[in-house]
């Protein structure tokens, strides 16, 4: 079973596992295709988490592939400029968006050698195998989905960032494949052609990631950057490094979880569990006012952990045994229990879109993976003759110094990615992930509470109407009735309500419950799930 946020990913994966390739060259296949056809959402210039796990007791993983803030930049480079917040805390704003878009938004990308990392770690394919298909998508075209043309022309950044169209006007070539004859963004149903993207792409297949890190590619990264006071070296690229570290346990009324460790969110999931296990939610019954209290308030408490603990260990101390304590989770449920209201500060807030996006697999033999990877926010740069977007990731840090999320060089910031896998008795159960910024917290927690606490089938547990709590602010899908925050509000809580249906992240996840593979992919994105019948070789 393969599910992810785009039919030709998921379809990329599915004849990976139909020739007998395993979770990870599926994944990874999926993967670089996800960085051709959902170019705004996730790119070889951008960065990533996976985590993997072998069966019959074999390697478990996580694999950081995480960008880092260039070598050049320092502490206070903002420290002149007026700095805002985005509401859910998913990125800061300084002053003409020097942060989050051009050239010195870009950090050190992570995402190609991290997918050439786990496929060489993992997987049984070479790297111009499970490329083949991405090289298509990019040289032949593929038409804009709905998910995308609401990103591209519809959805309105806020919180001060830039908006997605000037971003893509930043370059010749964005303007070039993104917009049509006219200057209007493409619509849906028109093709995407990216030629340059092919051609990097072929490159890469045929000499390998050094050409990208160490070669050609490298060389004209770095002329572009010191061509327009960019920051991203080559010394970043030849000195970049995947990490792979040990996953976070915890267990959830009877399960295992497998948690992805800082700087990815994997500890604040299991905080939120280790709190919400302390109530009893079945009795509180979905989505009611009680329920959705418990978990606002549960919300909001593992969010002012995260903000003011959590950073990249290699640069912060994370007191991760304390915070994954059940200790811990006990002393928020008391302070829940007794009414006391947790207050989550925000500077100059507004609200702001997410680009990220996920694919889960599980094989034939019981590997288990799931992969989440982003652009950040784009930067809306593309070097002439490359064709991929590099990532924004600078404004996900801190712009004030001494903090655990602040700027520094060489530092990865901390990030709302939350690859995930739950066991039964040594067995991967539920893998899941999903894209969405700060709100894949909220979302991945409700859609495990979901199959846990209230006995949902996958599909229904990622598509129920759900709630994002990333401040004091309770939002709620447009699917959850008024009646119901109708209370809320008269017991003081903010409420604001979205125009979506399907809304906050887009959970994305796959279950082996009772013997039987099951997905599901998020209907607010364009994804699938496809069951496979492996074809065995000739």
């Amino acid at each position: 079973m393969i599910v992810a946020a785009q039919p030709e990913a998921a379809e990329a994966g599915a004849r990976v596992l139909q020739r007998g390739g395993n979770a990870v060259d599926a994944a990874v296949a999926a993967a670089f295709t996800q960085c051709v056809v959902d170019p705004l959402m996730s790119g070889i210039a951008g960065y990533g988490t996976m985590q993997v796990s072998e069966p019959n007791g074999g390697a478990h993983t996580c694999i950081d592939f995480c960008a880092r803030a260039p070598l050049a930049i320092t502490p206070d480079i903002w420290a002149d400029k007026r700095i805002s917040e985005t509401s859910d805390g998913y990125a800061f704003v300084v002053e003409g968006n020097l942060n989050d878009a051009g050239y010195l938004s870009i950090g050190t990308p992570g995402t190609l050698a991290g997918l050439e990392h786990a496929l060489r770690r993992f997987g049984t394919l070479d790297l111009a195998d499970v490329l083949a298909d991405a090289i298509g998508y990019a040289r032949n075209g593929f038409r804009m989905r709905p998910h995308m043309y609401h990103y591209c022309a519809i959805e309105q950044a806020k919180g001060g960032m830039m908006q997605t169209p000037q971003r893509l006007k930043l370059s010749s070539t964005g303007r070039r494949v993104y917009f049509r004859e006219d200057g209007s963004s493409k619509r849906l149903g028109d093709v995407i052609v990216n030629p340059d993207y092919a051609d990097t792409l072929e490159r890469i297949a045929r000499a390998g990631i050094d050409t990208f890190y160490r070669g050609e590619i490298a060389e004209q990264i770095d002329a572009d950057m010191r061509k327009h006071g960019g920051l991203l070296s080559r010394r970043d690229l030849a000195t970049y490094a995947v990490r792979e570290v040990a996953p976070i346990w915890s267990t959830y009324r009877g399960f295992d979880i497998a948690g992805f460790p800082p700087p990815a969110a994997g500890l604040t999931l299991i905080q939120s569990l280790n709190i919400l296990e302390c109530f009893d939610l079945r009795g509180m019954g979905h989505n009611t006012p009680a329920y959705l209290t418990t978990l606002a308030e549960t919300l909001k408490r593992v969010t002012i952990d995260k903000d003011t603990l959590i950073g990249d260990p290699e640069f912060v101390d994370v007191p991760v045994e304390m915070l994954a304590s059940k200790a811990h989770a006990r002393k928020h449920a008391d302070a829940i229990r007794a009414g006391e209201r947790a207050n989550v500060a925000r500077i100059d807030a507004g609200a702001e879109p997410k680009d990220t996006t996920q694919v889960c697999v599980i094989d034939r033999n019981g590997m288990a993976v799931t992969l989440t990877h982003t652009l950040g926010t784009n930067s809306g740069v593309i070097t002439d003759g490359l064709g991929f977007l590099y990532n924004g990731l600078i404004s996900g840090f801190d712009p004030r110094p001494g903090r655990p999320g602040s700027i520094s060089p060489g530092k990865s910031r901390t990030s709302a990615q939350c690859p995930t896998i739950l066991f039964r008795n040594g067995a991967p159960v539920v893998a899941i992930g999903a894209p969405g910024g700060t709100a894949i917290n909220p979302a991945l927690t409700q859609s495990i509470v979901n199959v846990v606490d209230f006995d949902m089938p996958i599909v229904e547990a990622v598509s129920a109407p759900r709630v994002s709590v990333t401040s004091n602010v309770i939002e709620v899908s447009n699917r959850i009735p008024r009646y119901v925050t109708d209370v809320l509000e008269s017991d003081g809580y903010p409420v604001t309500r979205s125009p979506m249906g399907f809304a906050f992240a887009a959970p994305h996840a796959i279950t082996r419950l009772a013997g039987r593979l099951a997905g599901a992919a998020d209907p607010q994105r364009d994804g699938v799930a496809l069951a496979v019948a492996h074809e065995p070789k000739a």
